[in-house]
């Protein structure tokens, strides 16, 4: 029984096999069709799946070796999404210290619709790098971050794996940080 032309397309394997001579770019050129494909890549010798007596814990490492680099190229995609927005906020935490803001009799910050023109001089100086010489200290409460992972009879190791993979890692409930 043959597909309609129009369904063939959409059964066809999507994969590449390039053959080759050792050091000709093969695996440059997977690298850079993976980037452009926004997918995550990893490099795997053939050998391990020709060899006699090859068994499936081999495929393990490899899902493991695919798991880190997708959760890599994510992590990495979110912090350029957030870059900006992320400048911005510190800048504003950085002229909170230098300046702050006005209080009300309650001695609550008070929001205001314009920001001051000391505050727009000091946000010109540090933008031009004109305070790079200053020191400010500035006290950063880090939110507890985790994954909890339920795991199958026997896949244990797998599961504090993947738990440690999701941690981020070096950093403490608070930490002051100078610069």
């Amino acid at each position: 029984m043959q597909l309609d032309e129009e369904l063939r397309h959409e059964v066809t394997p999507k994969n590449i096999l390039m053959i080759g001579p050792t050091g000709v770019g093969k695996t440059e050129i997977a690298r850079r069709l993976a980037k452009l494909a926004n997918a995550p890549f990893i490099k795997v010798e053939a050998t391990k799946f020709t060899e006699v007596g090859y068994v499936g814990k081999e495929v393990d490492s490899i899902i493991r070796d695919l798991t880190d680099a997708a959760v890599k190229m994510v992590r990495v995609q979110a912090i350029e999404k957030n870059r900006y927005r992320a400048e911005e906020l510190a800048e504003e935490r950085i002229l909170d210290v230098l300046i702050p803001p006005a209080k009300n009799n309650w001695g609550q910050a008070e929001q205001q619709q314009e920001p001051s023109a000391a505050r727009q001089t000091f946000r010109k100086k540090l933008r031009e790098g004109q305070l790079d010489d200053k020191e400010i200290e500035i006290n950063l409460a880090a939110a507890p971050m985790g994954v909890e992972i339920m795991a199958p009879p026997g896949m244990e190791e797998m599961t504090s794996q993947l738990q440690s993979m999701f941690q981020k890692p070096g950093r403490s409930e608070t930490e002051n940080r100078v610069s």
